[in-house]
């Protein structure tokens, strides 16, 4: 899902039940390894990919839809999602976008110089970011035009002491992270990926990324014969003792493991995959913080490839579309040359168990990120309240679509669907924190441009879900719409949404960042 903040935009995808053409604007990604016809691991093949679905940079005809004169990112998209099994991976390639797309690296600890018309970013965690780009006409007091998603997916997450031994199987301990649909995680060709800590020569400790491309686990489902009733009561495994894969066949003890068998908190087997990958020795690394992930590859999908088939397009869909937007609208000189305003993407972690965390949109981190910036470029000014004005002129800005099967789990007026632009979400408990002027400002940027906006409500006899939207509202005050894009199958560990709502999505964030300054001048609400 996406925020918009100042307006702040909040990115989300949505559930509910078109040809486009590669952009060249960012500098092109280098394919994933998923993208080719088949590769290696250890000189075993072991996956056979097509390419044209897998990777779609070189493939995706123009667009006929909405905005057709524009150049798709759909290919650019694959190729993102290809790359962000993790969260981790998602901002560390974030990182290397930008730095390509020429925006200075910052560092929370160290002193910021910047200047109008200067891009930067920096990372917390390597799994949230806050990247961000100085118009030249800004002056103290001008707002902040915010689009925010989140960089996290549910997932199976490597329990401390993840080892364990079953009926002659080793397997991994897991625990489940956000509100999965964890049926869909049997029978999966799965692997780890994330983050580890290892030990250098020189005694110091480096932070590296880690993805075994190869199907490494396996969660088994149970044979019919002995689950007879299983189609007509449903399937209900207990995620403590089912939900636990499966790495190998227990073989005799092998030089890689230890005497004392209560030090391996990890299969000695899985370290030598992991140090294998990163070309260190088994005994360098000292920690590990690993997420289960499906290796099979995002693509596009359906009778005429309109559908993108994928994990974790909640939220990295709007995350991408978010952070090319602010790229693609601040790239060439004159694209910041008359912005009064500061235009900014922020990407938190942990937004799936409710952002409480120092990388999560619960944490001070945009608002500590608007009042540097705004001391920073205040130069000598000494009026009163440049901070509080400055939220007070900011923005900040993901949702279900129908589902075909389920027509009646939607309100009957409200019912999203793919294909037809961003879902703008309501709640009158203030579930979601849009309100009529945000809901206004965020169609009045859609109808100048040609791009269409859905409206969404929960029934009054269901349950509502929330967003990072109202955290980040009600922290400081600062206008926000919730809005998405529509998608099937959410929290699946495959989801669904239609590749035009990519190009829209795109089109109407990049569209916010040019125009939204002009358009909040002509409004009067508390006059």
């Amino acid at each position: 899902m996406a925020t918009i903040t100042g307006l702040q935009l909040r990115l989300q995808l949505l559930q509910s039940p078109a040809t486009l053409k590669p952009s060249l604007l960012l500098p092109k990604l280098t394919r994933s390894p998923l993208a080719s016809s088949s590769f290696k691991f250890n000189s075993t093949r072991y996956f056979s990919a097509t390419p044209l679905l897998c990777s779609v940079s070189d493939h995706v005809p123009e667009s006929s839809g909405i905005g057709a004169s524009t150049a798709s990112i759909v290919g650019d998209l694959l190729d993102y999602l290809n790359e962000s099994w993790t969260q981790f991976h998602a901002t560390a390639e974030a990182k290397r976008q930008l730095i390509a797309a020429g925006f200075h690296l910052l560092k929370e600890n160290d002193e910021w110089d910047l200047k109008p018309g200067g891009r930067y970013f920096f990372t917390r965690n390597m799994s949230s970011l806050v990247a961000f780009a100085v118009g030249e006409q800004y002056a103290v007091g001008n707002g902040f035009h915010v689009i925010a998603a989140h960089t996290d997916s549910p997932c199976l997450k490597l329990k401390p002491k993840s080892a364990s031994s079953k009926a002659g199987y080793l397997m991994v301990n897991v625990q489940t992270y956000g509100g999965g649909l964890w049926y869909t995680w049997f029978d999966r060709d799965l692997t780890v990926a994330g983050r580890v800590i290892v030990r250098s020569k020189n005694g110091s400790f480096l932070h590296k990324l880690v993805k075994v491309k190869k199907p490494l686990l396996r969660i088994p489902t149970l044979a019919i014969h002995l689950d007879r009733t299983v189609n007509k009561d449903g399937f209900k495994p207990n995620l403590e003792t089912h939900l636990i894969p499966l790495l190998a066949s227990k073989l005799e003890e092998t030089s890689l493991e230890s005497k004392d068998k209560s030090k391996d908190a990890h299969h000695p087997l899985l370290m030598q995959v992991l140090s294998d990958e990163l070309g260190c020795d088994f005994e360098d690394i000292v920690d590990i913080e690993l997420n289960v992930c499906d290796t099979q590859p995002s693509c596009l999908g359906g009778g005429n490839n309109e559908f993108i088939f994928s994990g974790r397009l909640d939220n990295l869909a709007s995350s991408y579309c978010a952070l090319r937007a602010l790229v693609d609208s601040s790239k060439s000189n004159n694209d910041l040359s008359s912005e009064h305003a500061i235009r900014m993407v922020a990407l938190f972690d942990n937004e799936e168990v409710g952002s409480g965390s120092v990388q999560g949109a619960g944490a001070p981190t945009m608002f500590q990120a608007i009042r540097r910036i705004s001391s920073c470029l205040a130069d000598k000014y000494a009026g009163e309240g440049a901070y509080e004005r400055a939220i007070r002129q900011s923005f900040l800005d993901m949702a279900h679509g129908v589902h075909p099967n389920f027509v009646d789990k939607h309100e009957e007026h409200h019912r999203p669907v793919m294909q037809k632009g961003l879902v703008i979400k309501h709640n009158a408990n203030q579930r979601y924190a849009t309100s009529g002027v945000t809901s206004f400002l965020f169609k009045e940027v859609g109808r100048i441009h040609n791009l269409p906006t859905q409206e969404f409500v929960v029934r009054n006899d269901m349950g509502c879900g929330s967003t990072i939207g109202p955290i980040l509202a009600s922290g400081v005050g600062i206008r926000t719409v919730d809005c998405g894009i529509p998608q099937l199958s959410m929290h699946s560990v495959r989801e669904i949404c239609g590749k035009e709502d990519i190009d829209i999505a795109y089109q109407h964030f990049k569209a916010f960042y040019r125009t939204f300054s002009s358009i909040d001048k002509k409004l009067n609400v508390d006059s």
